[in-house]
């Protein structure tokens, strides 16, 4: 009994990790608008897999992600390694239900659902089946519907922003306006201090530029 209780009082919080354009761009006609940003994509690589410090393997990270974010990404590099790969579809019947955790291989494949809902009580469930398969961070990675359906949640508590600083055309947006005019706001902007503190490594800091685009990390926070 009491190996259960740090699990259940551990709450499930979300945190979306996004890369947008000033006016909240993320993509174009189903990619990103923005090619070659290597070291952005390290970086995301890096933070969505390290554990915090409260888990140890054999735990993993989550990462939740629309079927067309799946899609995007090339069929060599899916699932995401090292990181339990949880996909929302609706063409997915709620009746039927994503195999026990025991049962899932992470490295080659994804855990299947129909909605965020599902994908929040799916981890939850992993918490309560077994210690040994409990789930570090949970970070959802778009597309733009999942956002928006994360961000309607009381879970979503952060957002790991690449903010580019160049203007790229875009078609679909971050249904979330996140900057500093807005003081006073539900969202604040922490420092980078305490963005190396959650991320556990030291993050470049101002602007960065590659490949001839300039951006930059950010950590924003829910307050309410």
């Amino acid at each position: 009994m009491s190996n259960e209780a740090p699990a259940e009082m551990l709450p499930l919080e979300l945190t979306l990790v996004v890369a947008a354009t000033r006016n909240m761009g993320i993509g174009r006609g189903g990619t990103l608008p923005w090619t070659g940003l290597k070291k952005e994509m390290a970086y995301f690589a890096r933070v969505t897999k390290r554990l915090p410090s409260t888990a140890q393997p054999p735990a993993m990270n989550a990462v939740i992600m629309g079927r067309k974010t799946w899609d995007s990404i090339p069929p060599r590099f899916r699932p995401l390694k090292s990181r339990l790969n949880i996909v929302i579809s609706r063409s997915h019947s709620e009746q039927q239900p994503p195999p026990p955790p025991r049962e899932v291989d992470a490295e080659t494949e994804a855990v299947r659902v129909g909605s965020l809902e599902q994908a929040i009580e799916y981890l939850g469930s992993t918490t309560s089946a077994s210690p040994a398969a409990m789930t570090g961070r949970v970070f959802v990675i778009g597309g733009a519907q999942i956002y928006g359906a994360a961000l309607r949640l009381r879970e979503a508590r952060r957002v790991l922003l690449t903010r580019l600083m160049d203007d790229f055309e875009c078609d679909t947006f971050f249904p979330l306006e996140l900057s500093e005019s807005q003081a006073g706001g539900a969202w604040v902007k922490r420092s980078k201090e305490e963005l190396d503190a959650w991320t556990g490594e030291t993050v470049p800091e101002g602007i960065q530029e590659e490949n001839g685009a300039k951006y930059e990390f950010q950590m924003w926070e829910r307050v309410d």
